[in-house]
């Protein structure tokens, strides 16, 4: 399948919602998170309803529990196709991590082993998601801050063995990139030569809180510059990929999230025309 291309986007975010309609913003397409949807009726379906008939959509989750030995659950998934038909989504995101066990949710992104016993576990589950959905299916590469020592498979090598095997494609967290990274002392340029340029999708860039000995994923602060250059690396290496700012606490005004998502055409569009591959969303 050929890769679509949607252009800049943002996460839509309820402090957002009356700023969206009034305004309509210069947005190419907006990101929604999954649960906050998985609803009947009231004032955020009312106001989802509203902006995707006017910009493209796409899901983004956090309860899947992909990497989880519990069932996968086909409940919850139902719930989630059918809001992809009501929106028109262009394709579903989770994370390659697990969320709980035994039907307990920890309300937390938790990294897998990076082993072979993990990797056939997941693909298998992906490849139950990707036949009951229909609409592509996007793994997104987590944050981390503790690492197995069963672990045989660097991260960038396992996501890759996933996409290979399954077919599904990935989201690029460019944040999380550079703070696992740092947390556990790789090349993040090493990483981005790890993936697959053809089976990325789309990007998320992000800020985060530096605590010197380790960086906490907190989606609360602006991006910074060294987030900024590797984010320019991935254009060079990935070319045309759908590219969103995501921010999900200390929300500022839309304005502001608007002017970083400026720098972020500022930054790909020179690369991607220099490369001859730039692509209208």
């Amino acid at each position: 399948m050929t890769r679509p291309y949607l252009g800049y986007g943002l996460g839509l975010r309820k402090e957002h919602y009356q700023a969206v309609i009034d305004t309509r913003p210069g947005v190419d397409w907006f990101e929604i998170l999954t649960e906050n949807y998985l609803v009947e009726g009231g004032k955020p379906l009312h106001y989802l309803d509203r902006i995707a008939a006017e910009y493209p959509v796409v899901m983004h989750g956090v309860s899947m529990n992909i990497g989880s030995i519990d069932p996968l659950d086909f409940e919850y998934l139902e719930r989630v196709r059918e809001l992809a038909r009501r929106v028109g989504a262009a394709w579903i995101s989770d994370h390659l991590c697990w969320t709980g066990v035994n039907g307990l949710n920890l309300h937390d992104l938790l990294p897998l082993p990076y082993t072979e016993e993990a990797l056939e576990h997941v693909c298998s589950r992906v490849e139950q998601v990707q036949d009951f959905m229909d609409r592509p299916f996007l793994l997104e590469n987590p944050s981390s801050y503790i690492s197995y020592a069963e672990s045989t498979i660097p991260e960038w090598e396992f996501l890759s063995e996933v996409t290979r095997r399954t077919g599904c494609h990935l989201l690029l967290d460019i944040n999380n990139v550079y703070v696992s990274a740092y947390n556990h002392d790789f090349d993040p340029l090493a990483y981005l030569a790890g993936v697959p340029s053809g089976h990325v999708w789309q990007y998320h860039l992000a800020g985060h809180l530096n605590n010197v000995s380790h960086i906490v994923d907190t989606h609360d602060q602006p991006i910074i510059d060294d987030v900024w250059a590797l984010y320019a690396e991935a254009v060079r290496r990935f070319g045309p990929v759908s590219t969103m700012i995501e921010r999900d606490d200390n929300i500022p005004p839309l304005e502001e999230l608007l002017a970083e998502l400026e720098r972020a055409r500022d930054i790909a569009e020179p690369l991607l025309e220099a490369g001859g591959r730039r692509l209208q969303a």
